[in-house]
């Protein structure tokens, strides 16, 4: 069975506190976007969970979230491991990018996983499945526009962000989120956004006060060299929000001409290997059929 599974971007990342258990409370709203990596997950006669990938980034033991994903699956459902699958990731959504392109393809692998084995799961037993993987595996599981709380799993969906265009650039830079999250601990002042403002702006369709309030925390303890440069150059070209998604490096635009998203996009693509031009997709996760 094979599956598309969907990048996102923040558009809001704000860091509110810590929990009991050691984890950062968050308040994030994100959106699916047409960005994908492909997942095929067949049943095979050997025993044990198989990950296959041309991209040799990508890790095909245990520390790869796909890999993650299916033994939480199996541990879930108490389906005997012995079945045996072969899980093959495809990627486009760029790595360490904060895309969620990890997430996304541990979500891809629960939603194919319940179709192979027919266990009829709920959205929200498969986001329970995904909590346990990673923070962003639930709403990659859910899609969509949504409100993203605790540790990034209680979610709730929003209006559909609809007519405009994301044009995502990942420059030649990698960041570790751990490494981002311990650089959050260790500020003294961080900047706070306004939340009750997002998120009216967003429960309103108020596109101009969504600009407004639109921020990312990670913005103020991440250097990204190429950061101001993307923002400016992508505003100059009519975006009327550029942004950091997740803890990075990815700088998305949202514009709302597509002419000019356009135009943008392919003079990135002369500098930028990982350029994107995307729109705002309902659904995270699907299943796809090769013709």
């Amino acid at each position: 069975m094979k599956v598309k599974a969907a990048a996102k971007i923040n558009l809001m990342l704000d860091v509110v506190g810590v929990l009991p258990n050691g984890y950062h409370s968050l308040y994030m709203i994100m959106q699916s976007v047409d960005c994908y990596d492909y997942v095929r997950v067949d049943r095979t006669e050997n025993s044990g969970i198989k990950i296959i990938t041309a991209d040799p980034r990508v890790p095909t033991d245990e520390k790869n979230i796909a890999y993650k994903a299916a033994k939480a699956f199996f541990d879930k459902t108490g389906i005997c491991e012995n079945n045996g699958i072969e899980i093959e990731i495809e990627k486009h959504i760029p790595m360490a990018a904060g895309l969620a392109g990890g997430s996304a393809d541990g979500a891809g692998v629960i939603f194919a996983l319940d179709k192979l084995f027919d266990t009829r799961l709920s959205t929200f037993e498969m986001c329970e499945i995904g909590e346990k993987v990673g923070a962003d595996v639930p709403f990659s599981i859910h899609g969509g526009t949504a409100l993203c709380t605790d540790i990034g799993s209680v979610i709730a969906p929003l209006p559909d962000l609809d007519n405009c265009y994301v044009l995502i650039c990942k420059p030649p830079v990698d960041v570790s989120t751990l490494g981002a999250y311990k650089l959050i601990d260790e500020a003294k002042r961080l900047r706070h956004g306004d939340r009750c403002g997002m998120l009216y702006a967003m429960k309103h369709n108020d596109r101009e006060l969504m600009y407004e309030k639109a921020m990312n925390v990670f913005e103020q303890v991440i250097e990204v060299p190429q950061r101001p440069y993307l923002k400016a150059f992508m505003k100059k070209h009519g975006a009327k929000l550029s942004m950091m998604s997740g803890s990075g490096a990815a700088i998305y635009g949202v514009f709302e001409d597509k002419e000019s998203a356009q135009k943008c996009f392919e003079e990135l693509k002369k500098k930028y290997d990982e350029v994107f031009l995307t729109v705002p997709c309902k659904k995270s996760v699907e299943e796809v059929f090769d013709r």
